[in-house]
Order: structure tokens, then sequence, then C-alpha cells
């Protein structure tokens, strides 16, 4: 997608269902202390960027879930968020709440979840995506979920979705998405 401002996009802190290996979809389970750690360093990564993102006329946006608004109220603390249901995790039906070796057998994340009986499929998720971005006039923070992250970020830099799906899900960290390409931002490391 060309033409985009950019955008840090941050995952939410580590989960009980995610050590678990459970799916959340549109379900939520708590952060883990290791979860909020994770806020915290992206609340540090953010601290210069924040400021230069709303100077510019920017948002901060934030999936409803609890679990994004947990890592958003640590990781923009003090700033004024905006929810955006279209933000949300997948849809994953019949599947939220399993764990995945029960339901997914040897395949695993977008391809998987995307196929998930009574859900919301690739379309779906990738149609609401696109339709956020669409939108966007000026520079982003947007804290969300990893199978989402995985398609907004490929959306943004024009991938297949079976590239999407290799894509890193990482927590605890920013994806600085600009002129069709990604760059991870982490704590320590050269931007």
């Amino acid at each position: 997608m060309t033409g985009l401002p950019p955008i840090w996009f941050l995952r939410h802190g580590e989960t009980e269902w995610n050590l678990e290996k459970r799916i959340q979809g549109r379900l939520d389970s708590p952060l883990t202390t290791r979860g909020v750690a994770q806020a915290h360093a992206q609340a540090r990564l953010m601290a210069g960027i924040i400021p230069e993102v709303l100077h510019a006329g920017g948002g901060l946006f934030v999936s409803p879930q609890g679990r994004a608004q947990a890592t958003a109220r640590i990781a923009l603390a003090g700033y004024d968020i905006t929810t955006d249901a279209r933000l949300a995790e997948i849809d994953t039906g019949d599947w939220e709440g399993q764990l995945r070796s029960e339901v997914v057998g040897g395949q695993d994340g977008l391809a998987a979840y995307a196929a998930a009986p009574g859900g919301e499929g690739y379309a779906g998720l990738s149609g609401r995506v696109t339709e956020f971005l669409a939108e966007l006039r000026a520079p982003a923070v947007i804290v969300s979920h990893g199978i989402l992250g995985q398609v907004m970020r490929g959306v943004v830099c024009g991938l297949a979705p079976q590239e999407m799906a290799a894509l890193s899900n990482h927590q605890g960290c920013a994806y600085l998405l600009q002129d069709g390409r990604e760059t991870l931002l982490r704590e320590g490391a050269d931007a």
C-alpha cells in the first residue's frame, strides 16, 4: 500500500494464554509479569516518538481488547488514545479459548487462524486492516495483536498472505512501517 504515513506497530505484551499456547482471538487473558515488562520496554522505546507523532498531527490507536488496552495504558501512558474496533484480533470463531495443539494440528499462525470454523477469515481481517490504513493521513502509533499485526505489516509492505505469515511476531518491541518497509525497533538496538 503506497502513500502511507509512518506507522509504529506494537503488539500487546505476553498474556497468560500466550504462555499456555491457547487461542485468544476475540477473547482475553491478563498480561503476565513478563507482558507488563514488555509494555514498559515499549514505553521507553516510544518516549521520544510519541511527541513527534502528535506534533505531526498523528494519533495513538488501540484495539478494544483488554490485553491491547492494558499494554497501551503502560506503553502510551499519559497520552490520549483512540480505540478502534478494526484493530481487534482476528475472530477465530469456534477455536477461541482452545489450545492451539488441539485444533490447528501442525499448522499455526495466520493460515490456521484464518481457516478457523465460524471465524472471520483472511478476507474479513485484511478488509478491515486495509480500511483502517486507507484513512490514515498522519503518523500513527498502533497497539494491537499478533495476527492482525502480520496482516497490517504485510499490507503496508505489499506482501502476499503466505509472506505475511512468515513475518516475526515479537512482543516488547515496535515495528516501524515506512516507505513500504518494516524496521524492528528494540531497546538497546540501533534503529
